[in-house]
């Protein structure tokens, strides 16, 4: 019964921006949108940004990459054009700036609508209880025993009422002394809504690849492929997962931002601390379609439409990086080309965002 209940509150989590589709679709365009922009910056880097000087490269996984999974694959030519990005990711501070200018209120701190959470899950799915329809999010949890099935991801994410971005790790948590962590708990609406007041954007799929390589053409990883200097370029799960984290690189969770080395587009963070939202849907045919095309595809915005049917009652977008629970034994999305498919109604401990701006 209990690990039934784990699993309904895990679907349930993907689902809960409540009323929120609609407004969401309208700001599709904005945060996708991929203006023309010169090679050299058009004006002076804003404040805590770089410039990225367009260029070409293969989008997805590098021929050496062993563990690169089928969805980062074909690789494919993509041209980007120059953009400004965030040297970090949105740290607490900032989402905190943003939040006390606008009242603005988070996805997991609204309640919630059963009429219309109901709309979006399968046909004749009970009403849960009450007490577990309240305003939350998903936290991490350690487990006693070693895992034999690592796709179960219900055995380390407990759905925490009172769980937000201003209490992480739920509600006797806070974000006091972690003002320059990233901020988490961050659903895609909350991130448009940021991009929105910054006057800003989320990055596409590609210019994120594109930023994260930095013109490392066939390296897995942004500083190289030595894998050995995994703990001392990136916040990642080091030990057995999910049972046993050894600190080698001095953080259980998130990191402040800056704490590990720049890659060489003088960007942070683009490998593990928290996973980062993009604009782009998430379609399992989607690289495909690009590598069927003659030539590099110009500024691709992602599919049209989401399709991924292993999860059939969601619409996903992709997000990239990876965070401080990726280990070799379980996603290794340190890797460049590493992407996962997240709805955009889930914020969870492990998931922030960066962003861009071109003219």
């Amino acid at each position: 019964m209990i690990s039934k209940l784990i699993r309904f509150i895990c679907l349930v989590s993907f689902i809960l921006m409540l009323g929120c589709k609609s407004k969401t679709e309208k700001l599709d365009d904005s945060a996708n949108s991929n203006t023309e922009s010169p090679q050299r910056p058009p004006a002076k880097a804003p404040e805590g940004m770089v410039w990225i000087p367009g260029g070409d490269f293969m989008q997805g996984a590098v021929p050496n990459d062993r563990m690169a999974m089928d969805h980062e694959k074909p690789a494919h030519k993509v041209h980007v054009n120059g953009f400004f990005m965030d040297i970090h990711e949105v740290t607490n501070a900032e989402y905190a700036k943003f939040v006390d200018e606008t009242g603005y209120v988070t996805v997991a701190e609204r309640e919630i609508d059963w009429e219309e959470m109901k709309k979006q899950l399968p046909q004749g799915t009970e009403k849960p209880h009450d007490s577990i329809l309240r305003p939350g999010s998903l936290v991490f949890k350690k487990t006693k025993s070693s895992v034999p099935n690592l796709y179960d991801y219900s055995q380390w994410w407990e759905w925490k009422i009172g769980a937000n971005w201003k209490h992480p790790d739920g509600p006797e948590s806070d974000i006091e002394g972690k003002e320059d962590h990233p901020v988490v708990h961050i659903a895609y609406e909350d991130a448009i809504a940021y991009c929105e007041w910054a006057g800003r954007r989320l990055p596409t799929e590609a210019e994120w690849e594109y930023a994260a390589r930095a013109g490392k053409t066939d390296n897995k990883f942004f500083w190289g492929d030595d894998v050995s200097q995994l703990g001392s370029h990136v916040n990642s799960w080091e030990g057995e997962f999910p049972v046993e984290n050894t600190l080698e690189d001095g953080f259980e969770r998130t990191a402040p931002v800056m704490n590990y080395p720049k890659n060489d587009f003088g960007l942070y963070d683009m490998a593990g601390n928290v996973w980062e939202w993009t604009g782009d849907w998430y379609n399992t045919d989607y690289y495909e379609e690009l590598a069927s095309n003659t030539g590099a595809a110009q500024n691709p915005k992602g599919a049209t439409s989401a399709f991924n049917p292993s999860n059939p009652y969601a619409e996903e977008r992709v997000i990239k990086g990876g965070s401080f629970l990726c280990s070799a034994s379980y996603c290794a999305s340190y890797r460049i080309s590493a992407r996962m498919a997240t709805s955009p109604d889930s914020g969870m401990e492990h998931l922030g965002f960066r962003t861009v701006w071109s003219e």
